[in-house]
């Protein structure tokens, strides 16, 4: 992996929220309050352990992903691209009161992500809706 970078040290759920977007424009996050990183989160409605399942189904289905965390309410993925090995940092925090899917997928390194974090997450709803 030529362009891999350091894992952040930031992930994870915090106080029921995931890391802030960065600045920079290769960010999307379902808890972001600005238009340019805001997505809409992951809606479900079987129960939270088929809803998960699902996820990781629909994960697993995406090229070049590796798992490095899963909980019961919490995903962490490692996406890498194929060309320069870029590596894009996803994760999905399943919220049970409101039935969705807190969402923020990032790249390491870079500036741009030509759109690549936000098509993800699209692909990922699309997905998980043919599911239930």
């Amino acid at each position: 992996m030529i362009f891999a970078g350091k894992r952040p040290t930031n992930l994870g759920i915090k106080n029921g929220k995931l890391a802030p977007c960065p600045n920079s424009p290769n960010c999307v996050s379902s808890q972001a309050q600005d238009a340019a990183h805001a997505i809409a989160p992951l809606g479900y409605r079987s129960t939270p352990e088929q809803a998960m399942a699902h996820l990781k189904q629909v994960v697993q289905s995406l090229p070049r992903n590796r798992i490095v965390t899963v909980t019961r309410n919490y995903l962490y993925v490692e996406f890498t691209s194929a060309l320069m090995g870029f590596v894009d940092d996803v994760e999905f925090y399943l919220e049970e009161s409101t039935k969705v899917i807190q969402v923020r997928s990032a790249s390491r390194l870079g500036k741009s992500d030509l759109g690549v974090n936000r098509q993800r997450i699209e692909t990922i709803r699309t997905g998980l809706q043919q599911l239930q």
